[in-house]
């Protein structure tokens, strides 16, 4: 394994840069509960030189032919490219992620995700002629990217590709959690060889870094990914200089499994996607609503299969599920497993008295069942790995119970019929639906219905969030 070392400067202009402040921040390995490296607390000031570069390189930026972007794009793809393997060692030890799902999701998608927008962005969206007006879509300028900690790869490819692909130039905070990925992106764009100030990395805090993004007068776009109560504070600073703002928030996913459904297939893929990265994915499907006829078999299904989740260390193969980020996300899990249980939910497998590790930030896989569809468990993003399952007797009232939340992000349903189950879909109002196992595809649109954001990232309609409409007469 790569040894991960101390980061001492910003990526300001083109360039490795001192902070202007002495502060620092650990990173602490969840596994381990060991510090593991310390990278700068960034100041506000920082972010004033990193946005001052930023504005000072989007004008070349943004007229450069569009054939040119994709090749910059394309030569950060090859530098990442070869450095997956090291991305992975990163994040199972900086998140805990188990390595085979590093390997895969943590450094695979943002791959497969920039090599998307290599693609886009040399056949940008075409002009159109309405009667006698010129409609062209241009850059919207200076784009200021916080990203989360769970997916901390993923999460900063989503905004930085499309908005380098459109034109944008980027100032980036990464989630303080999780920052060491980010300095090996940042190696990968130096070596890369993109122009100055096109791409800025200021590491730190949310109340300092990432406020001083979203409040910044020279920021044009902020792009959030986080926690609905953040991503509300974010949209009320950009919203005072009339920024847009990209959202993506919480979810609290339903999986809908209807009577004529696979039942052993969709409990086993349910199981494994609310507890994918130890259940710290805001798509997770935390809700598992099964019909009242098979309730009972899908309910002892979900225990053997969440049971076959042992925790344990990342870098063993065998590991299926790895710690929590911190230990405040432990307890934090803790404590709404605690208020499921007050509130009357059965315990199937795990809970507080489960089988862990006794080093390390870890949860059991725990399963609920008679959870009631208004309970702490059925409304609350818990963020680990614990699984609420619920009963209903028709599709009328699945679909109301699915709706039955402040999220929509994501969710799924099962069925013998595939029309059934698209019908139900299409009620469901979350951004995102997988009928019968469908895969997830990083060229589609992904993002959320009411609390769970707003806009779109991924493929052709997350370029579209970083581009302005312009009207043009003859």
């Amino acid at each position: 394994m790569d040894l991960v070392a101390d980061r001492t400067t910003l990526y300001i202009d083109g360039k490795w840069a001192p902070p202007l402040g002495t502060e620092t921040i650990p990173v602490e390995n969840p596994t381990t509960e060991q510090i593991i490296a310390r990278v700068p607390a960034g100041t506000a000031a920082d972010v004033d030189r990193a946005v001052a570069a930023a504005r000072a390189a989007f004008d070349s930026w943004a007229v450069l032919p569009a054939t040119d972007r994709a090749a910059h794009l394309d030569r950060l793809h090859a530098a990442l490219s070869g450095r997956a393997a090291q991305l992975a060692r990163t994040v199972a030890s900086e998140l805990g992620t188990p390595m085979k799902v590093a390997t895969r999701v943590q450094a695979g998608l943002p791959l497969t995700v920039l090599r998307g927008y290599v693609e886009l962005a040399g056949r940008p969206p075409a002009e159109q002629t309405i009667g006698n007006s010129l409609v062209v879509r241009e850059p919207i300028g200076v784009v200021g990217a916080i990203t989360p900690w769970n997916y901390p790869l993923h999460q900063i490819v989503a905004k930085l590709a499309p908005a380098l692909a459109a034109g944008c130039t980027v100032v980036l905070k990464p989630s303080e959690l999780t920052p060491l990925v980010a300095y090996l992106l940042f190696d990968a764009i130096d070596s890369a060889g993109l122009p100055p100030g096109v791409v800025n990395l200021v590491p730190g805090t949310g109340p300092v870094v990432g406020e001083a993004i979203a409040a910044h007068p020279d920021v044009d776009m902020v792009s959030f990914t986080g926690s609905t109560a953040t991503g509300r504070r974010v949209g009320q600073l950009a919203a005072d200089r009339i920024a847009r703002v990209a959202l993506e928030l919480g979810g609290k996913s339903a999986n809908v499994i209807l009577d004529d459904a696979d039942l052993g297939r969709a409990v086993k893929v349910g199981v494994g996607n609310a507890f994918l990265n130890s259940g710290q994915t805001c798509t997770a499907w935390t809700r598992m609503l099964v019909h009242r006829s098979r309730y009972d078999e899908a309910v002892e299904l979900a225990g053997r299969a969440a049971a076959a989740y042992a925790p344990g260390d990342p870098f063993d193969d065998a590991t299926r599920l790895g710690p929590l980020v911190s230990a405040a996300q432990r307890d934090r899990v803790r404590g709404y497993i605690r208020a499921g249980l007050d509130e009357g939910a059965r315990l199937v497998t795990g809970g507080l008295d489960g089988d862990v590790p006794t080093h390390g930030y870890f949860v059991a896989p725990t399963v609920l069942a008679d959870v009631h569809p208004d309970g702490t468990v059925a409304q609350e993003e818990i963020f680990g790995p614990v699984l609420a399952v619920i009963p209903f007797d028709d599709d009328d009232e699945a679909v109301a119970i699915a709706n039955n939340s402040r999220y929509g992000l994501a969710g799924a349903v099962w069925s013998g019929d595939e029309e059934r189950a698209l019908g139900v879909a299409r009620r469901m109002r979350t951004g995102a639906v997988d009928v019968n196992g469908g895969a997830f595809n990083p060229l589609a649109p992904f993002g959320g219905y009411k609390q769970s954001g707003v806009g779109r990232e991924l493929g052709e309609h997350g370029l579209l969030e970083f581009l302005q409409t312009k009207a043009i007469q003859r």
